[in-house]
């Protein structure tokens, strides 16, 4: 038995939900996905998740919501981790912090349990001192080796050195590790010889004609002066970016194809945590 996992690209801001709610249904029935990941560290205004959006993700379909450095960035958040289980913040954080950074979860289509493990990288990121990834990832093998094969680590980082370095390290050992935060979706799916699937960013879910998702003109003008702005999001020609991931029952991976999914239709604001139309 097989299962087929859907690795959904940064999702930033209202045109990112917006893009989901339009294109996610068709995706998940054409391409008979038996297990759907996201990263959704962008989905509120562009920075972390509020507690709303984070239940109409789950809504929308969506197994596991993964948050990175923004993981606490909205206050209503942390109420919300312990009685959510789909919401995963980074695992290298010190005890104590609400939420989990890895689960086991079942899925809908295959009988074979899928664990998730979400990791933040050590470079870039001024505001928080975590654990070193690489000796939690070893942590969290060790516990959960017994209770899954297929093992998705999701692995947010700055630079693609620090995520190309940790694909190395969990070759083998991991189903797929899959890489966040730079919003660009690369070129380098792969499959390695010990059945790793690896894409080094899965790029993001929202504006395509922006900057990260956000107001391209805002951005230029905080390069061109030098003085933080507070950027706007952007919502013009929505998209959707990902990975699609099939394992085999042995845990490793058989295939990893990268895919860019334009939204026919133009955003429209009615599209919320709680929009009906």
């Amino acid at each position: 038995m097989a299962i087929r996992i859907l690795c959904i690209g940064e999702i930033v801001g209202k045109s990112g939900i917006f893009a989901l709610k339009k294109l996610l249904p068709a995706l998940k029935k054409e391409r008979r996905i038996d297990f759907t990941l996201a990263c959704a560290n962008g989905a509120t205004g562009g920075a972390g998740l509020g507690k709303a959006h984070s239940a109409y993700l789950r809504k929308l379909g969506i197994d596991v919501l993964t948050l990175g450095e923004a993981a606490f960035f909205k206050k209503d958040i942390v109420e919300a981790f312990p009685v959510s289980p789909w919401l995963l913040r980074p695992a290298n954080h010190p005890p104590g912090v609400p939420g989990r950074g890895l689960r086991v979860y079942k899925t809908g289509g295959a009988a074979m349990p899928v664990a998730v493990i979400q990791l933040l990288g050590q470079a870039g990121f001024g505001r928080i001192h975590l654990d070193n990834p690489f000796l939690t990832l070893d942590a969290a093998l060790e516990h959960l080796k017994s209770e899954a094969r297929t093992i998705i680590l999701d692995f947010r980082a700055t630079t693609t050195a620090e995520k190309i370095a940790m694909a190395r390290y969990a070759d083998g050992r991991v189903s797929a590790v899959i890489g966040s935060h730079a919003r660009a979706i690369t070129a380098d799916a792969r499959v390695s010889r010990a059945g790793t699937a690896s894409i080094t960013d899965t790029g993001r879910t929202g504006s395509l004609e922006s900057v990260g998702g956000m107001d391209p003109e805002t951005r230029i003008r905080e390069y061109l002066t030098g003085i933080p702005q507070w950027s706007r999001e952007a919502v013009a020609a929505p998209e959707l970016q990902g990975c699609i991931v099939d394992v085999g029952d042995d845990g490793r991976a058989t295939a990893i194809e990268a895919f860019r999914i334009p939204c026919k239709e133009a955003f429209h604001e009615r599209t919320g945590s709680g929009d009906q139309a």
